[in-house]
């Protein structure tokens, strides 16, 4: 975790980050390549049976001498038992099932060469349907054995886990973007006490094929990678929920399963189903309709849950971790993009200390409990938040769209405002503390500030109404682009008197944040959150809205670019299963725009502010006590100056 910039952090709470950060486990050992041994001999029961043991020679095989491990949790799926004083367990077998373990605290398991961790065997004795991305195999009889092998691992109770939203890569050339930013990272910093990633779901875009490559770009960071499964991964042609996710499981593994470390019990859920039709009672899942998804989690799942958490101390942090939100404010009023039946876990989480991860929505947002907005009762049967609840944004931003950026990666910004980037979960024991960081941006950089000046509001009702009037992209010349905004950090006096504030974005902000911005070295003013979270509904429009992140959206001139050599296949770019983006220079689709974000504060201008130089200095503090500052340097004018050259061809000469 990085402390820069972190100057007034109370005294209690800085011993604490300086506890959690000053990690003393030992370097991680990432040699442990092996797998599951299976025994095919002697199976084909009803019970699954075999050992956890310590693989002392690390062969992944259980070999004479070596001993069982006691107490380690062992599931089908459906039931959860702990192994028994002889490493041993038993149970019930099933025709389509994941045989895993829950990695205990304190052990490590294999991992492949693409550092993925060898915990479970999936069985599905007649394999899968005929797939275009080729499913399971059959894999016959059930084993005469499954042994899990296991290694000590001190890594005690402080370390830390990267979280990742939605990589979503279609193509090739997306996956090369992640190789360039996730790839990139994962190789140039330390990660000796980076014990997890974690890929909170949609990390291909629909293409199956792909996962081989990403793996082995994420494998160069020498860190087990974890995978939630998410709506593009699953198999499309799939005609029951059944199936839909065999190609994830064969090259991942379960759906949903468990590992500890610490005193920190993750648990990853799925919350798609696939296709609902004909199964849930919604419109968009009706039996005539597209074969689509639905936020749930099926009944076998919730029975396994609470089967898990019953070996689970009480004490212990729950690190729940799902692709569709538990709840969002980005999609608050939608069925499909929140968990249908949520009132179901939280009873089964009850007053556990919890923590919630989630990506799909393609935002960052902090929920703190007692935190709501409206539609989250009618979408998912549930009022305020009982837990604390991130949305962990996506690595692909808005879908790897808009103009490149320094790195050669387009700037995609996301649709409450916050740059692309991934999280730090820093762990003491069960406490955290959560960062975000910015791809291509220093550690300290939390925030960024725009005007919202009157003429900054008719730019973006001219935006908004192009962008909900035409189809994306278009060929018709757009009435404003980011040029028609002129100079972002000149107020015209006009504009003081008809409102201006500092409209600021903190990407990682929650209601606890606390933001003030003082104007030439002035007495610091509290600006204020733009959605209280108070169980309103989305606050929307130029009012609203984050200019900066406008800005970056309103133009993308990757459009237009064309060639004669490459002619229609190297013209514009392409986003999604090969959606093509080309004409003029136009914005995001409408509903990637960010007119809206739970995440900006407003500090109004004074209206007597003179004309001149000034400097805005903007502090944030964040719930940790942790604060960042940026500086803006503006002007007050009057009038407008000619911002071109306005003199005639010659007059000087």
């Amino acid at each position: 975790m990085e402390l820069r910039n972190a100057g007034t952090v109370g005294a209690g709470v800085l011993a604490t980050l300086c506890a959690i950060t000053a990690f003393t486990a030992e370097a991680k050992d990432a040699s442990y390549l092996g797998s599951v041994q299976v025994i095919r001999d002697g199976g084909g029961g009803p019970v699954v049976r075999g050992t956890a043991f310590l693989d002392r020679n690390r062969n992944s095989r259980l070999d004479i001498g070596e001993t069982g491990v006691p107490g380690v949790m062992v599931s089908n799926g459906r039931e959860v038992v702990r192994t028994d004083a002889a490493g041993t367990y038993a149970l019930p077998a099933y025709d389509d099932m994941n045989v895993f373990i829950t990695k205990p605290a304190g052990y490590a398991v294999p991992v492949s060469a693409d550092m993925v961790p060898q915990f479970n065997y999936v069985h599905k004795t007649a394999g899968s349907p005929d797939l275009r991305f080729g499913g399971i195999a059959p894999t016959g009889p059930l084993p005469g054995a499954i042994n899990f092998p296991l290694i000590k691992d001190p890594v005690g109770n402080r370390f830390e886990c990267l979280v990742f939203g939605d990589t979503q890569s279609y193509t090739n050339r997306e996956v090369s973007y992640v190789r360039d930013t996730v790839g990139t990272m994962l190789a140039e910093r330390d990660n000796a006490t980076t014990e997890c990633l974690i890929f909170e779901g949609d990390v291909m875009g629909d293409d199956l094929s792909l996962f081989g490559r990403f793996k082995r770009i994420i494998a160069r960071g020498q860190v087990p990678q974890y995978y939630v499964a998410g709506n593009h991964d699953l198999d499309f042609d799939a005609a029951s929920d059944a199936h839909s996710f065999d190609t994830f499981r064969r090259e991942w593994g379960p759906e949903y399963y468990s590992f500890d470390i610490g005193k920190v019990h993750f648990v990853v859920l799925d919350d798609v189903r696939y296709p609902c039709n004909g199964v849930d009672d919604h419109p968009f899942c009706a039996p005539n309709a597209s074969p689509t998804y639905n936020a749930v989690i099926h009944d076998r799942q919730l029975t396994w849950l609470r089967n898990d958490l019953a070996h689970v101390p009480e004490d212990r942090l729950l690190v729940l971790n799902t692709h569709i939100p538990f709840v969002s404010y980005s999609d608050a009023t939608t069925r499909k993009h929140q968990i249908d039946n949520l009132a179901a876990l939280h009873a089964l989480i009850g007053d556990r200390p919890a923590l919630g991860l989630s990506g799909h929505t393609h935002t960052t947002e902090q929920i703190l409990p007692g935190e709501h907005f409206a539609g989250w009762r009618e979408a998912t049967g549930t009022g305020p938040a009982p837990f604390h609840q991130i949305v962990t944004g996506a690595v692909s931003g808005s879908w790897w769209a808009g103009d490149l950026d320094d790195h050669g990666i387009p700037h995609a910004t996301q649709r409450l405002g916050a740059p692309r980037g991934y999280y730090v979960l820093s762990f003491d024991g069960a406490s955290y503390v959560d960062t975000y960081r910015a791809f291509g941006r220093e550690p300290g950089e939390q925030v960024h500030a725009a005007f919202n000046t009157p003429r900054f509001r008719r730019w973006a009702e001219a935006l908004f109404t192009f962008a909900d009037g035409h189809p994306t992209p278009s060929d018709t010349i757009p009435p404003v682009t980011v040029s028609d905004l002129g100079d972002p950090n000149m107020v015209t006096v006009a504009d003081l008197e008809g409102g201006t504030w500092l409209a600021v974005n903190v990407w990682n902000g929650s209601r606890d944040s606390r933001v003030t911005v003082s104007i030439d070295d002035g007495h610091p003013v509290e600006a204020a959150r733009t959605q209280p979270g108070t169980g309103e509904r989305a606050r929307t429009g130029p009012e609203f809205a984050d200019p900066w992140a406008l800005a970056k959206q309103a133009t993308q001139g990757r459009l237009t670019f064309r060639s004669t050599e490459g002619g229609d296949t190297t013209a514009g770019f392409t986003t999604w299963r090969g959606v093509s983006w080309q004409g003029a220079a136009g914005p995001f689709q409408p509903w990637m725009l960010t007119r809206r974000s739970n995440h900006l504060w407003r500090a109004d201008l004074p209206r007597s502010l003179p004309v001149g130089v000034h400097t805005a200095e903007i502090v944030t503090t964040d719930r940790y006590g942790r604060t960042y500052s940026k500086t803006k340097s503006f002007e007050v004018v009057d009038p407008l100056p000619e911002m071109g050259w306005p003199w005639k061809t010659g007059s000087f000469e």
